[in-house]
Formats: structure tokens, sequence, C-alpha cells
């Protein structure tokens, strides 16, 4: 508060010594409450500064509001991306899974064709086995037949 407040001091004096002051208490008193007014009071200068720094910050302040309303948008809209990459991530999962399912089913299928497929060789190979080892055992059995007979001449 640079400003002195208008105070006519003369005319205040003239009346406290009309009041029963002296000159000199007056004075002192008028001087101290100028001082006091000086100190406290606000002129229509400072007012007006004031009311120029407020309208400074209300404009700081709408831009840092309009700057955060700028920067809610850009979130949401950041956010929907986002939201709309993980759902195509869970289709692609779920696509995937769906493809490695059906993969797993028919190699399963093709794994019991093939292990029919060895099962059936498997009991053909055995049994063609079988027939030749039953050929050699009647034919082994012929000749130790004919052995035992030729012995049995012999002696």
């Amino acid at each position: 508060m640079t400003e002195a407040i208008a105070f006519d001091t003369h005319r205040y004096v003239k009346r406290l010594i009309d009041g029963g002051f002296t000159e000199r208490q007056a004075e002192t008193l008028i001087d101290a409450q100028v001082t006091l007014l000086n100190a406290n009071l606000a002129t229509k200068g400072d007012v007006a500064r004031i009311e120029e720094r407020i309208a400074r910050i209300e404009e700081r302040i709408a831009k840092v509001e309009a700057g955060m309303d700028a920067l809610r948008q850009e979130t949401k809209a950041d956010i929907a991306r986002i939201e709309e990459r993980i759902a195509k991530i869970e289709a692609d999962m779920d696509a995937l899974r769906q493809e490695t399912k059906a993969g797993m089913d028919a190699l399963r299928q093709e794994t019991k064709a093939s292990v029919e497929i060895f099962r059936q060789e498997t009991k053909a190979s055995i049994e063609a086995i079988k027939s030749d080892l039953l050929k050699w055992l009647f034919g082994a059995m012929i000749a130790q037949g004919g052995l035992i007979v030729a012995l049995v001449k012999l002696l």
C-alpha cells in the first residue's frame, strides 16, 4: 500500500483543539491515526491491483482446468484403445485355443487310428509267426518221429 488515504488532518486538528486538546496532543493523535490508517486500510489502487492478480489467477486456473479436461479426454481415448487391444488379444487367444483344441482332437484321432493299425499289423505278424512256428514244430515232430522209427529199425 503505497498511496496515502485522503484525510483532512488540519481540519481534524482544529476540531480536537476546539474539543480541549492542546495543539501538540491533537497533532500527535492525528499523526498516529494517519499512520494507522495508511498502514491498515486498502486504497482503490490496492483493490485494483488485487483484482488484477485475482483475474490473472483465474485465467491460470481456467487454463489448468482446460488442460485437465483435455488430459481427461486423451486418457479416456487411450483407455478405449487399450480396451480394444485387450478385446482383440482375448479374441485371438480364444481362436488359438479353438485351433489348438481342434489340432489336438485331430491328433488324438490320428493316433488312435495309428495305434489300431499297429495293433492289427502286430496281431497279423504274431499270427504269421505262430503259423510258421506250428509248421516248424510239426516238421520237427515228423522228423523226430522218423528218426525214432529209423533208430528202432536199426536196433
